[in-house]
């Protein structure tokens, strides 16, 4: 810090939604899982052999992020995979809205990007759609632009994408902070020569952004 070898100054924050910028993803699933009677692990199988590192390309996840199947696709391909305690089938009816009913914006975060924008530090949005209905309601104002997997045809980790939120920015990768709570988005970044934030909480992201941002952009947190 403070050599001539420092950094270059952020000055652009890229944000990750599901997870990040709401309520974390796995609560919500495991409420659906448990109100609906459906084994976990036969989710977990599912998730982990369409989404794990050792994923091939072009598994269901993928394709429905990337806009290649629907929601309706996806729902009935994830349903055949799912039973229920009593081993049941499991109707595929908005199975993605269920998963998702309990995910929320987390003010705090929503708090968080708005300080930013306020402190002229540029913000955008970049996320892997499983066709989210985005509340762009309280969105509204806080990004200059989001790009969303469905409607790019890529998804992260996929460097691509990341360099198309960058030429959007027209910033260089080392002037841009990323946040995100999935570890493979975070290193896909860091080899880009972005500035990576891995998302536990609110609190723990701030505290890592205003390392990274120019002193006073970052306000501490309010007590409440």
């Amino acid at each position: 810090m403070g050599s001539s070898d420092a950094a270059p100054t952020v000055r652009a924050v890229i944000f990750d939604y599901g997870g990040v910028l709401t309520t974390p993803t796995r609560e919500s699933i495991q409420a659906w899982l448990a109100e609906d009677g459906i084994r976990p692990e036969t989710f977990s199988a599912a998730l982990k052999e369409w989404l794990s590192r050792k994923a091939p390309q072009g598994t269901p996840v993928h394709k429905l992020e990337t806009g290649e199947i629907t929601p309706a696709e996806f729902n009935e391909t994830l349903a055949a995979r799912l039973r229920t305690h009593d081993g049941s089938p499991v109707d595929p009816t908005d199975l993605l809205g269920k998963l998702f009913a309990r995910m929320r914006p987390d003010p705090a975060m929503l708090d968080l990007v708005s300080q930013l924008r306020g402190s002229c530090v540029r913000t955008a949005l970049l996320s892997n759609s499983w066709g989210n209905n985005y509340p762009w309601e309280d969105l509204d104002g806080l990004f200059e632009f989001a790009v969303i997997s469905s409607e790019v045809a890529l998804r992260k980790p996929d460097p691509r994408i990341y360099r198309l939120a960058l030429e959007r920015l027209g910033l260089a990768a080392q002037q841009t902070a990323f946040v995100d709570d999935g570890a493979p988005n975070i290193e896909a970044a860091q080899q880009l020569g972005m500035r990576a934030v891995l998302h536990t909480d609110p609190a723990d992201t701030r505290a890592q952004l205003a390392e990274l941002l120019p002193a006073g952009t970052v306000p501490q947190e309010e007590n409440r």
